[in-house]
């Protein structure tokens, strides 16, 4: 195409022709001198095409490309006028069928027409063309989106240097005209068009040439289907499918790591997102790296990025920091010492206070003495706590009255005044947002709530009383709030339900010591598995709230006008009776009447429905709720653990927070020197500077990657992974190709083996049939021919590869040897072959040779040398020439 004139350019494309309609069949036939002759055959007369026509076009452009008549193609679009639909459609069927050659000829051809930004933009508006609908592709689907969903990588890389983009699709709720306009047309096309375009954006291929950082891509873009599929649940499959493909992807980048220090980058170095800035402020222990990258993975819930070796091997060693045989030895040593931690924590947690920088201070906040220095304050708090409930016990009849003090049962305040500031600080540390995202920050604010409303309550009544005593102490206010039995006491007294919430809190206070099971490995995944429990009791609760309230209005207001029954006629009695039936704890013959027949029919009726639907139905079910979750969780045990102790050792990596509670509540000299020298900083306006020194690059990186210094280190890593992962890409594609031939040249041999037995059989038979039967030569030639067929197979060698010659499109040559056994004797018995056939000559000026099916599959192109089998001459093919031979072998007879 380089040698047409400009004004030989203009004149092809102003050419209009009629559809010659041998056109197909000289294509089929791979016969370029007749498709040159018939494109080239022109009346001069200019004529307006109508639609079949048109189609007909495209259909023939498209043929040439799927049969990988390469020459053929050049020549439809040298001589043939095509319009941006054709060539659209043509670069399609291209893509689909992986040819490089033939998308570089199309775009190429779209540069001559100098409509090439404009067929860009093009390409989104195939939504509103109906003459398309009975293409082979899905609305929306563009050569690039198509490209990356087959991880045609050199293709790819090619349409993206040629300026094609994938947009991202507007969000579900934009008004703008033209998403009005694509619901208004084709609401299935516009939602189809969406799915393609995210298929496209979320493919590996995609993700590797056109992001500059793919693996931060890969997360944004798995949290975006993931609302996508709550928004648009009609699709919930496809986005669902796209989320485990990004985070898969990003995983695999993961893997891509070599050394110590590119992980580093990898983990640590922040990116351009502003919530990655966000985490980048929160500071960790000194020595400690920031790692935002992986605590950004554990926000967007990358479950398995985090789980993977690398990031737990980072986590363990920071964890144990120079603590190294903590990791290896066994489970009664870690028990002992720390009971060890458990009982000498005062005495530790003094001589921190005392000397923060010494040795045994920065023992102290190695993450895991620091993780046991906080579970055993929070186990002595539940030791006090249960203390107190045994000696409400023990002085039973002295708190019957108000005659304790205050501060007789409040010992338990002073652990909540220090988990109530352990909360501010973390608040002012992580933030509100990055707060409220962790569920047992809710629960540690429903506890400390609990805990000061109890113990408000029971302050409100010792100022009542005391006040009440001071101005007035003969009044009887003043004997009721001090002196007063608790028989006595008013139903709504504070005291009763400050001890209600004291009760509850309790409750509460010992569940919350589930928050430190994911440490151990099996105690963690049962707890993972209660949670999730509890949440299909949760959406359950409101099933059963339902059918719960429906039975209880029906029932009441059946008894309600009759008072035969006493557990019947009330709410406040219906409601535990249909409670506590459920768990066969209830009498059948409370719903009996025997004197009202009607009443007592319909109720016993009811009644048996409510136990069928609650008993046999609803419980079952909520038994089928949880054994479901409970084996999810079972059957990604290893994954949903690793996630969540990570979770946990991340709360434990940070500054501060090193004195566990009450003893965080005493002010340190450390906690005054950082708030003198934090506030000579504001006022001097000082800041810190954050910048990380990395090492330099492996030698993996090219010099030209070195040079660019406008790139930062983790970019510049980023990019050698996704090389190394195309190249792994790469050598597993060659590799399952190369089984694949294999596989196929077995078959082959098989079919050849199976044809020669069943020759040897007919010869066999008609020798013995008639034995001067003119067949028995046309069975010799037939034998003859076939086995000069098997013994063409001859250049497969040990490897598995296939020798093709360079300047063609390449001969089949495959060894298919044969055994003296199975070929001896068979040129003495078949006469000579009338014509010398050389089968290697007939591959190789077959006109029906075209690529390798496999290249369809996949993004890394082959040689164009590669051999066809399946357009290979077939015995069908070859009949008519042995039956003339037949016939001319009898002439000479």
């Amino acid at each position: 195409m380089e040698h047409i004139s400009a004004a030989n350019w203009r004149e092809i494309v102003n050419k209009k022709m009629k559809f010659p309609p041998s056109l197909h069949s000289a294509i089929s036939e791979g016969n370029l001198n007749q498709v040159c002759r018939l494109v080239q055959s022109n009346d001069g007369i200019l004529r307006q095409l109508d639609d079949s026509e048109d189609r007909s076009w495209r259909e023939a452009l498209n043929l040439a490309i799927r049969l990988g008549y390469t020459d053929i193609t050049k020549t439809l679009v040298r001589c043939v006028k095509f319009d941006f639909r054709q060539i659209h459609e043509a670069l399609l069927v291209a893509v689909d069928t992986n040819q490089p050659q033939v998308v570089k000829l199309l775009l190429d051809r779209l540069d001559q027409e100098k409509g090439f930004k404009v067929d860009i933009k093009s390409f989104s508006l195939a939504i509103f063309d109906n003459s398309i609908d009975n293409s082979s592709f899905a609305p929306g689907v563009t050569p690039l989106t198509l490209a990356c969903e087959k991880d045609l990588y050199e293709i790819v890389d090619m349409l993206i240097k040629k300026g094609h983009s994938i947009p991202t699709p507007h969000k579900i709720s934009c008004s703008c005209l033209e998403c009005s306009n694509g619901r208004k047309y084709d609401l299935l096309k516009f939602s189809l068009s969406r799915i393609n375009t995210y298929k496209g954006i979320a493919s590996r291929a995609y993700l590797s040439i056109a992001s500059e950082d793919a693996m931060l891509t890969a997360f944004k873009l798995s949290r975006e289907m993931k609302q996508l599929s709550k928004k648009e649940p009609e699709f919930k499959p496809e986005y669902l499918a796209l989320v485990e493909l990004s985070q898969d992807f990003a995983v695999e980048l993961l893997g891509m790591c070599r050394n110590q220090s590119e992980v580093t980058a990898v983990l640590n170095d922040i990116g351009d997102s502003n919530e990655e800035d966000n985490l980048d402020d929160q500071a960790f222990e000194e020595g400690i790296p920031n790692l935002a990258r992986l605590r950004l993975a554990v926000n967007y819930n990358q479950k398995r990025f985090v789980a993977h070796p690398i990031c737990q091997q980072v986590l363990s060693s920071i964890w144990c920091r120079n603590l190294s045989g903590w990791r290896g030895s066994n489970t009664l040593w870690k028990l002992v010492i720390s009971v060890v931690i458990f009982l000498l924590m005062p005495v530790l947690c003094l001589l921190y206070w005392v000397a923060p920088k010494s040795k045994l201070g920065k023992m102290l906040k190695i993450p895991v003495i620091k993780f046991l220095l906080h579970a055993a304050s929070y186990v002595w708090f539940l030791i006090f706590l249960l203390a107190e409930s045994l000696l409400l016990e023990y002085r039973q009849e002295a708190y019957s009255s108000r005659k304790p003090t205050l501060w007789e049962n409040s010992f338990h305040m002073i652990w909540v005044v220090g988990f109530l500031w352990f909360e501010c600080k973390e608040v002012w540390i992580e933030g509100l947002r990055s707060y409220l995202f962790d569920w047992w920050n809710f629960l540690d604010m429903v506890i400390l709530s609990m805990y000061l409303a109890s113990f408000t309550l029971r302050v409100l009544v010792a100022l009542q009383g005391y006040f009440s005593c001071f101005y007035m102490p003969s009044s009887e206010q003043c004997y009721y709030f001090t002196k007063a039995d608790r028989e006595d006491w008013r139903p709504e007294d504070p005291q009763f339900i400050a001890e209600v919430l004291f009760a509850v809190t309790s409750m509460l206070s010992f569940t919350r010591l589930a928050y430190i099971l994911p440490a151990h490995e099996t105690l963690g995944t049962m707890q993972i598995s209660i949670g999730k429990m509890i949440d299909d009791m949760i959406r359950f609760m409101f099933i059963l709230m339902i059918i719960l309230t429906a039975f209880l209005c029906g029932l009441n207001n059946i008894y309600v006008h009759y008072a035969a029954s006493e557990r019947l006629g009330t709410f406040n009695e219906t409601l535990p009776f249909l409670f506590w039936t459920m768990f066969g704890m209830e009498d059948y013959g409370a719903v009996n009447m025997s004197k009202y027949a009607v009443a007592g029919y319909v109720g016993q009726i009811l009644y048996g429905i409510y136990t069928i639907v609650m008993v046999i139905i609803l419980l079952n079910m909520l038994i089928a709720m949880i054994t479901n979750s409970f084996q999810k969780i079972e059957d990604d045990a290893d994954v949903e653990w690793k996630f969540a102790r990570s979770k946990l050792y991340l709360n434990y990596f940070r500054e501060g927070l090193t004195l566990p509670v009450p003893f965080n509540v005493i002010p340190t000299p450390k906690a005054i020197f950082y708030m003198i020298r934090g506030f000579f900083r504001v006022i001097f306006c000082c800041k810190k500077s954050s910048q990380n020194d990395y090492p330099p690059l492996p030698h993996a990186i090219d010099d030209g990657m070195r040079a660019e210094g406008k790139e930062t280190y983790r970019l510049q890593v980023i990019k050698t992974l996704v090389q190394r992962y195309i190249d792994t890409a790469r050598r597993e594609f060659e590799e399952a190709k190369r089984k694949d031939l294999g596989n196929r040249i077995t078959e082959l041999t098989k079919s050849v083996n199976h044809i020669h037995t069943e020759i040897k059989h007919l010869k066999h038979y008609t020798s013995e049939s008639t034995p001067n039967d003119p067949a028995k030569d046309g069975a010799n030639i037939l034998s003859h021919y076939i086995s000069r067929v098997r013994s063409g197979f001859h250049s497969y060698g040990d490897d598995g590869s296939i020798s093709s010659d360079s300047g063609t499109r390449g001969s089949l040559q495959v060894m298919a040897q044969l055994s003296n056994e199975e070929t001896g004797g068979l040129d003495d018995e078949c006469p000579p072959y009338p014509e010398e056939y050389s089968f290697n000559k007939d591959i190789a000026t077959s006109p029906t040779e075209s690529k390798m099916s496999e290249d369809t599959d996949t993004g890394i192109s082959t040689d164009d040398n590669s051999p066809d089998y399946e357009n290979s001459p077939t015995w069908e093919e070859e009949e008519p020439t042995k039956e003339n031979t037949t016939e001319n072998q009898d002439e000479t007879t």
